[in-house]
């Protein structure tokens, strides 16, 4: 976990509020203007760190979110499609998948393959993120709306935090 902690204070990361470790990189100076007539960044991107023992917990924003992997262990990020059914895919070396991209309003969630590892990823956000769109799942909400099967229950239960 030496390289984890060095890369934390080498890239000056701070706790994320969804687990993790994260520090904006770009916040475009173009702005936007949603249907909804608030104005935003056109995208933003940050560094995202998690150990191996962490997870991103459920979560969803109102934009689409671009996973890119760098470094360490591969990461399984798990969301709902529209049928509301769990999907996972697996972004690393080991899968030789190295770029996702989550939908916007999906709820979606995070977990390194290896505990005894890390995963160091960057996350791009269009139109970009404001923490006013960040939704953290709650466990007894995620339950009644996805709670279809066994292991859709267990991904819930083991990826969230309230």
């Amino acid at each position: 976990m030496q390289e984890m902690n060095s890369l934390v204070d080498a890239l000056h990361l701070r706790p994320h509020p969804e687990g993790g470790f994260y520090r904006e990189m770009h916040r475009s100076e173009t702005i936007i203007r949603e249907l909804d007539q608030v104005d935003k960044s056109a995208l933003t991107s940050i560094y995202y760190l998690l150990s191996g023992k962490d997870f991103s917990s459920w979560h969803r924003i109102k934009s689409d979110e671009a996973w890119y992997f760098h470094i360490g262990c591969d990461v399984i990020i798990y969301f709902f499609d529209e049928s509301k059914l769990l999907q996972t895919v697996q972004l690393g070396l080991k899968s030789n998948h190295f770029q996702v991209t989550i939908p916007a309003n999906t709820w979606f969630a995070a977990k390194p393959v290896d505990e005894n590892s890390f995963c160091l990823v960057s996350c791009a956000v269009a139109p970009g993120f404001e923490f006013n769109d960040f939704e953290i799942g709650e466990r007894e909400s995620l339950l009644q709306e996805f709670g279809r099967s066994s292991d859709q229950i267990e991904a819930i239960k083991a990826l969230t935090r309230i």
